[in-house]
């Protein structure tokens, strides 16, 4: 595939409220499908809330991957279309912080977040990859959650892997930052974006939960490392695929073989 339309959603989530938010998360689907997306990016623990108290309550919260109303979303997906969700996952040694790749018949791939932030090291069990690529309807995709893109490696080993766009779902606290500055977390994905010609298509939480205040930072970043789009609710851009996988810079360079990691 040449072009991907892709859609970085923020849809209200309720923590808690795993059934209310299913239906809102199926309906963003539905609603990004009939719009042409072919990649639909929802946020980090999209399915059950961020602010959890204690591990009770997330495990109160959390879905297993063989729980019967993942068939709400993907019933939402088109043929081709693939979904991106952030959930609460129920399974042996954790619970986990995970993002399920999903298409309308299949799961792609349940990839566990590696760098927990803050609290959620009293709450999560980390995993054990840093970042996934799978194949994909459209391509290969790249797969990581929110704090794992502050790791320059991460971004970095999923563009070496061969990911043509990388989801990356998020629950960004809001930070200071100078008048009229983007926010740092959507500069460093600029930034990863622009190092390996690889768009990001980030999903993050809007409004407040449990008195924390989200950043509103959805969005999608092309591979040129520039903002396609932005908005707290909704963000959506085309993507040429095919011309972001080659990464030589004429007449006299190449964005991954001009690395010396033996020096490094």
């Amino acid at each position: 595939m040449t072009t991907l339309t892709v859609a970085a959603i923020s849809p209200v989530v309720r923590i808690g409220d795993v059934d209310g938010n299913l239906a809102r998360l199926a309906d963003v689907i539905r609603d990004a499908v009939r719009r042409g997306a072919g990649l639909i990016v929802l946020p980090e623990l999209a399915t059950s809330g961020c602010m959890f108290a204690d591990r009770d309550e997330v495990l109160a919260a959390a879905l297993r991957r063989d729980d019967p109303r993942w068939r709400l979303l993907q019933d939402a997906l088109s043929e081709s279309a693939v979904a991106v969700v952030g959930y609460a996952e129920d399974d042996d040694g954790g619970p986990y912080n995970t993002s399920a790749a999903l298409t309308r018949d299949r799961r792609l791939h349940d990839y566990r977040k590696a760098h927990l932030w803050g609290a959620e090291v009293n709450l999560f069990t980390p995993g054990h990859e840093a970042g996934a690529v799978v194949d994909a309807p459209f391509g290969r995709l790249g797969l990581a959650v929110c704090y794992d893109d502050e790791f320059p490696e991460v971004p970095r080993r999923i563009a070496l892997s061969g990911a043509d766009v990388l989801a990356l779902p998020v629950a960004w606290p809001a930070v200071p930052r100078p008048a009229g500055e983007h926010p740092p977390e959507t500069i460093q994905a600029m930034g990863s974006a622009r190092s390996s010609r690889m768009p990001i298509v980030i999903a993050d939480h809007h409004g407040s939960e449990r008195g924390v205040e989200w950043t509103g930072g959805t969005a999608v970043v092309d591979g040129l490392g520039w903002l396609a789009a932005e908005d707290e609710r909704f963000a959506m851009a085309e993507l040429d695929l095919e011309s972001l996988r080659d990464k030589s810079l004429p007449p006299y360079n190449h964005l991954f073989r001009d690395r010396r990691p033996e020096l490094y």
